[in-house]
């Protein structure tokens, strides 16, 4: 919702600046998104009026021109516009003056004839991005007025972000309200006279559908003017607002549904077949708009129509059979109210959304519309002329919303908001927000009007007061809180640790839905069994994920198609699986790596990353732990067969995933290169073994090297295991340095190179023993994996 601040202050003009003004309406609820002035900065521009034009000597495209504006003697100025001639009021930048983006007007000589201003197009006033030729004002614009007073310049547009409950102030009646209350003035809504009628001429109306339609009022304006222009102070409140000027009549109904929030529509009458039916669409129906769109109505789509054809989607678009053109000389004002209900999904079904259906679907007030034909009446005729006929309408009572009276006590006013305030303030305060209040001995019976469907419980009530009076002006405590502190085990490792490993280690953290699309949940995970939701926002949000990889992958290749070659994400969240036909939530820790090891640098030569690149930070995260989990060759149907491995604890039980997206759903997605993947259960990772002292030996170390023949298929893991499982206590630490395979290791074979560090407690450790144990080492290597000392 766009407001013009100086058509809201015609209507109440609180004793506060526009800062002000903004903050108290956003701490009333209506937050303000932005506040915009309605021209760029610029003067020394007035109204002035061509007299006479004469063709340039030296150019076939200028003109030099006579320019009255309000001096003693007329001005020449030298013009290019195509629309410049005698007569034509325009605004003109005078010498001295600055228009926008710091242009500054001097005198000048263009092709060899003096120029003492310029005549300014909407363009270069900073009010539009683009103009055919120089701004036409009004014949009766006063020649020498500042063009930023005549204009009305000095404003701006505050947009507000309304909530769905907030439809009250879709008008700007309705913020002038909000207005007026907060600064504690006193508002009256719009005078609107009734209209002299003229002729008794009326077109019949039948409602059909009173439930959806309750209020329906019609009447015929005969004879309007065809030549008549809008004003050019409703076609700038209109484009302030964000609506185009197009014609009087199509514009005093934009209008009235700013300035009030009902919306309007008019008929030409010529086109209409009488009588005028509020009805359900029925099957095979169809309805040219006025956005040239044809749709197909089904019959749950509530259409006026006549003894012809569908003529409007009701609450939402006219159609361009009935349209106002320039020819119409008779029209149909038709003005109702129309249920949220009925109107609800209805635009969005058809891929519309337009001003009048935004309301309607939140709420108009249903005692407006009579006022409201009457105010488009007034300014149709002040505008077109035309004889006005008397109002057709058709209420049912029964159908229109109830008002019931909502009970506030003082006792809970005081109990909840720990404020204390007098019957007057309140009924004071509510009697401004246009309810009725009675006072009773325990607080107030308080009867919302037509245009607050948000009021229905006591809680509505605290909330209004809360917000006028103003949550800075609530009293605030300590609470206190008598509780006992739970112990901290040291065994449990906080998630926040393992995010700030993995960000130090170059990853970013990404959140993604929870819902995802079906297609990615199948290539994902084809095997697991997933949630349909029975609402999805959208087609691509339609599913719960069983996997973290779904949102990873496609944050992922938003990245890439923008240029990211070196993308590192991780998310934490839950994931949704079936089990034993029961919905279960497991927290998971996932990541994605793909394009280079390392960021552009000259240190080290570029090479894309690796499986065990990805490895590594997997075991970074469970080496904080420190609990015994490992890794063994798997398989999964969305990663490479040769590069996946399953994380297992001690107990052989399933912690998590790593492995390389699989080549074909590589392509399948979109990715120029290998995809690396990890998931791991939170859970899992999270237990880890608190650390233990253990001493230090004063004897010194040795280091052993020692390389072994095994099998192709025996894994580093399978090694490394085998030596601990000796128990020799001199055996410090082990680790491989070296893997080869090639020129003088037989085929099948590879060569492993491992680093022993020995050290003793309680001596040093002498060449004889050393060379016992390695030799001990050998034996059960050679009897568990058949390894050889390489020669």
């Amino acid at each position: 919702m766009q407001v013009s601040e100086a058509w809201l202050r015609e209507l109440i003009n609180p004793p506060v600046n526009t800062e002000q003004l903004v903050a108290q309406l956003t701490m009333a609820g209506l937050e303000v998104d932005a506040v915009t002035p309605v021209a760029a900065e610029f003067g020394g521009v007035v109204v002035g009026q061509v007299l006479s034009t004469e063709q340039h000597p030296n150019a076939d495209k200028l003109r030099v021109c006579q320019v009255n504006v309000g001096q003693a003697e007329p001005l020449q100025i030298v013009c290019g516009a195509s629309n410049v001639r005698p007569g034509l009021k325009i605004p003109a930048a005078l010498i001295g003056a600055v228009l926008p983006g710091d242009f500054k007007i001097k005198q000048s000589k263009l092709r060899g004839e003096l120029s003492f201003g310029m005549l300014c197009s909407e363009t270069e006033l900073g009010l539009a991005t683009s103009s055919s030729g120089l701004m036409e004002l009004p014949d009766d614009a006063p020649v020498g007025t500042d063009i930023r007073n005549y204009l009305m310049l000095n404003d701006n547009v505050i947009e507000l972000g309304l909530t769905p409950n907030r439809a009250d102030c879709l008008s700007v009646e309705g913020v002038a309200r909000e207005a007026a209350v907060l600064n504690k003035l006193a508002f009256q809504n719009l005078a609107v006279e009734p209209a002299a009628v003229v002729h008794q001429e009326t077109l019949e109306i039948k409602v059909e559908a009173p439930e959806a339609c309750p209020v329906y009022l019609g009447r015929l304006i005969k004879g309007i003017d065809q030549n008549a222009q809008t004003p050019l102070w409703m076609q700038e409140r209109l484009r302030r607002s964000g609506i185009r000027s197009l014609s009087p009549v199509v514009d005093v109904t934009n209008y009235v549904l700013l300035e009030l929030g009902q919306p309007l529509h008019a008929f030409d009458a010529a086109k209409l077949a009488a009588p005028i039916v509020v009805r359900n669409s029925r099957k095979g129906e169809s309805l040219a708009l006025l956005n040239d769109q044809t749709i197909e109505l089904v019959g749950e789509a509530l259409v006026i129509a006549d003894q012809k054809q569908a003529l409007a989607l009701a609450g939402v678009m006219g159609g361009s059979a009935s349209a106002v053109s320039d020819s119409t000389q008779d029209i149909f004002l038709e003005c109702a109210f129309f249920t949220p209900r009925s109107i609800a999904g209805k635009a969005r079904g058809f891929g519309l959304h337009t001003d009048s259906s935004h309301r309607f679907e939140r709420g108009v007030d249903f005692t407006l519309q009579q006022r409201a034909i009457e105010r488009a009446t007034q300014l149709i005729v002040e505008i077109a002329g035309g004889s006005v006929g008397p109002i057709n309408a058709v209420v049912c009572e029964t159908h229109l919303p109830a008002r019931q009276p909502v009970k506030l006590r003082k006792q809970r006013l005081e109990k909840l908001l720990g404020i204390t305030r007098s019957n007057a303030e309140i009924s004071s305060l509510f009697q401004g927000l246009g309810m009725q209040v009675i006072e009773s001995a325990d607080g107030w019976e308080i009867t919302p009007p037509g245009f607050r469907f948000d009021i229905a419980i006591e809680e509505d009530l605290l909330e209004e007061v809360g917000r006028i009076v103003g949550y800075d002006n609530l009293p605030t405590r300590t609470l206190m809180m008598r509780t006992k502190l739970g112990n901290a085990t040291e065994a449990l490792l906080p998630m926040a640790r393992l995010q700030d490993c993995l960000v130090d280690r170059g990853y970013q953290e990404a959140i993604t839905y929870s819902f995802v699309d079906e297609a990615m949940q199948k290539a994902v995970a084809p095997n697991d069994e997933f949630i349909r939701l029975q609402n999805p926002i959208s087609s691509e949000l339609a599913v719960m994920r069983t996997t973290l990889w779904s949102g990873l992958l496609d944050a992922a290749l938003y990245n890439v198609n923008r240029q990211q070659t070196r993308v590192r994400l991780f998310e934490t969240g839950l994931r949704f699986i079936r089990h034993n036909g029961e919905t279960l939530q497991q927290k998971m820790l996932a990541g994605l790596a793909l394009g280079s090891a390392y960021a552009e640098q000259w240190g080290e030569k570029s090479r894309d990353i690796d499986f065990f690149d990805v490895k590594a930070d997997v075991e970074a995260l469970l080496a904080l732990s420190g609990s015994g989990l490992s890794f063994q060759p798997s398989q999964h149907p969305a990663l490479h067969p040769g590069q996946t491995a399953e994380i297992v604890d001690a107990n052989a039980d399933f912690v998590g995933l790593i492995g390389m997206l699989h080549p074909n759903l590589e392509k399948q997605l979109g990715f120029d290169g290998p995809v690396f993947l990890f998931e791991l259960i939170q859970d899992k990772i999270l237990q880890r073994e608190v650390p233990k002292f253990a001493p230090l030996s004063k004897f010194p170390s040795v280091r052993r090297d020692v390389a072994l023949l095994v099998r192709q298929e025996i894994s580093a893991k399978q090694i490394l295991d085998c030596i601990e499982s000796s128990r020799e206590a001199s055996v410090r630490d082990v680790s491989i340095f070296d893997v080869y395979q090639g020129k003088g290791i037989e085929e099948g074979f590879k060569s492993v190179a491992l680093s022993l560090v020995l050290q003793d407690f309680a001596q040093t450790l002498t060449d004889s023993e050393i060379d016992a144990i390695f030799r001990r080492l050998l034996e059960k290597l050679s009897a568990q994996l058949d390894a050889k000392l390489r020669e």
